[in-house]
């Protein structure tokens, strides 16, 4: 079992690093492909709320390189600097999928609602719960319901994981099909955009793969502790 998890998670990481490096080629090879309209990013997102009839979400400028995030908590679309300026199919790709977010939450989609129930809870559960899991393996024999309360907390995140894909396939289907409805892009560009977004899905469904093989992991431990 030791050296089949090892495997497994050896091959998920190699997968994860592949999807990522797919991902950063996409985005730097539609970075490179200008938008026939001339918008930026910043300008397709204000756009695609005005459209939704949204008024009370800002669109800002945030440091860093694929920092883009939408937080309802301030209800903000936080586009990083290059997504912010650029005017580029992935630049509109990443802004609109962003403002998909912000239509989920005007709408009360279902899903994210659940994802936004459980972001206080993994946020405390992530900081601690590795050091949980190590020292539960190091005492299963002598105190087994330390694993446990680390697979409980775990399982609190690995939830997480799996609630955000469908909010993630969701925001971009949202983008994709706005864009493609106001005639915002140009055939080559509408490609463009849903290959970048592709790509970016599918690091939500490794992670989520990742954090389920772990979880799994944990159990068949305090399962086989006897």
């Amino acid at each position: 079992m030791g050296i089949g998890i090892y495997l497994i998670m050896g091959i998920l990481f190699l997968v994860s690093w592949l999807v990522s490096n797919r991902l950063q080629s996409k985005f730097d090879k539609y970075s490179k492909l200008h938008l026939a309209n001339g918008m930026s990013g910043a300008e397709i997102a204000e756009k695609m709320l005005a459209d939704h009839g949204i008024r009370d979400v800002r669109v800002i400028s945030t440091p860093g390189r694929l920092t883009d995030h939408y937080n309802p908590a301030d209800k903000t679309v936080n586009l990083s600097e290059a997504v912010y300026n650029q005017r580029n199919a992935a630049a509109a790709a990443v802004a609109a999928h962003e403002v998909g977010h912000a239509v989920q939450h005007a709408t009360a989609y279902s899903w994210l609602q659940m994802r936004s129930t459980l972001v206080p809870i993994v946020n405390i559960a992530s900081s601690m719960v590795q050091w949980i899991l190590l020292a539960g393996v190091l005492m299963i024999k002598t105190f087994p319901e330390l694993l446990l309360i680390g697979i409980i907390v775990f399982a609190a995140t690995t939830l997480f994981t799996v609630i955000t894909l469908p909010v993630e396939y969701d925001a971009s289907n949202r983008a994709l099909a706005w864009l493609e409805n106001k005639r915002m892009l140009t055939r080559e560009e509408q490609a463009g955009a849903q290959d970048a977004l592709k790509w970016a899905a599918r690091t939500y469904v490794v992670a989520a793969i990742g954090s389920i093989a772990t979880l799994l992991y944990y159990i068949s431990i305090y399962a086989n502790r006897r």
